[in-house]
């Protein structure tokens, strides 16, 4: 890879770790502030309900980009983002109307001035947020039910039905925080860039997976012949934030759910064995998939993220002593 590619494999990287660390310290607090979403959490059926719904998100975006109701969209990714910001700022900041201060520049800063720093810094906050409430609303059978289906639905939307693409092609000149920027270059401007081109070319240049708001994730190469060029000389490529976030919940849900004893660490008490290994699984994913993404071929992210993630949280049980049973979060049922 060319220097450029490792600056922004390593701003992405800095992204994902700032996802995965803000939502373990935020999952005791949203815990404690009555945060969690489900009555039952080790309730295998709410990642049903939730795949549910990312499968009516994805016709409803898809609708919506058919019959040019773009700014609809637009509208509700910024609103959601203001919301998710509000749950953070909320969780660490003691005055109320500053954290809603706080969150309300963050949604406005999108819609007057949506830079890749302002879309990647509201994207980070969205993750750690996201993460954090799924994290402490799917025990570890529902988590690892939710990153499996969605690992498999993300291979299927890129590789056979290639509508995450036509997604792709829509959200990308929304300029929202469904997806995460990654300039190799700090002269680069999303502002300036123009996504206007044919789903089927963003495809033959693009990493694309899933994310919470289905957009996925995509690289696309920036330049006037892409097929000329080296896909490691792109001026910017694009991460679904959904593969931030999705093997964070695993993540979060390890810290919160599993048996397996605290680490010890002060400015993380939530941290165990299981979901450290958890993160390492990640990051282990992230770089097969940021090998392929430099191949400049589409791929889906979240079969290797979510299952390093699983596969590090499976490890990192073992090795903490906690029964397998316990681990896939059987043990309720047996």
């Amino acid at each position: 890879m060319t220097r450029r590619a490792y600056w922004g494999v390593g701003l992405a990287a800095l992204i994902f770790l700032v996802v995965q660390v803000g939502a373990l310290a935020l999952v005791p607090t949203f815990y404690e502030q009555g945060y969690q979403t489900v009555e039952d959490p080790t309730d295998p059926t709410n990642s049903l309900l939730y795949i549910g719904a990312i499968i009516g998100m994805t016709a409803f975006m898809l609708a919506a980009f058919k019959y040019d109701l773009d700014k609809v969209v637009r509208l509700i990714i910024v609103f959601t983002s203001g919301v998710l910001s509000w749950y953070v700022f909320a969780a660490v900041i003691p005055i109320g109307l500053v954290a809603v201060g706080l969150s309300a520049a963050v949604a406005l800063a999108l819609l007057v001035y949506p830079e890749w720093y302002v879309i990647d810094a509201a994207g980070a906050l969205m993750g750690a947020g996201a993460a954090g409430l799924f994290g402490i609303s799917f025990g570890l059978l529902p988590a690892l039910v939710l990153l499996s289906v969605l690992a498999i639905y993300d291979a299927i939307s890129v590789y056979k039905t290639k509508h995450m693409l036509d997604l792709a092609e829509g959200v990308m000149d929304l300029r929202i925080p469904v997806v995460l920027v990654i300039p190799t270059t700090l002269s680069y401007s999303l502002l300036d860039d123009n996504f206007a081109r044919d789903a089927n070319d963003i495809g033959d240049e693009a990493e694309v997976g899933d994310d919470e708001t289905k957009a996925g994730d995509e690289t696309e190469e920036n330049s006037d012949d892409p097929d000329d060029s080296d896909p490691a000389d792109r001026d910017a490529f694009f991460i679904g934030l959904g593969d931030a976030v999705m093997p964070t919940v695993m993540v979060a849900s390890a810290a919160f759910f599993s048996e397996a004893s605290s680490l010890g660490l002060s400015v993380l008490p939530a941290l165990n064995l299981p979901a450290l290994l958890a993160m390492v699984g990640t990051f282990l994913g992230f770089a097969g998939l940021m090998w392929a993404v430099m191949q400049g071929r589409a791929h889906a992210g979240l079969p290797l993220l979510n299952g390093g993630a699983i596969g590090g949280y499976l490890v990192g049980s073992v090795l903490a002593g906690v029964p397998l049973v316990s681990a896939l979060g059987l043990a309720p049922y047996l």
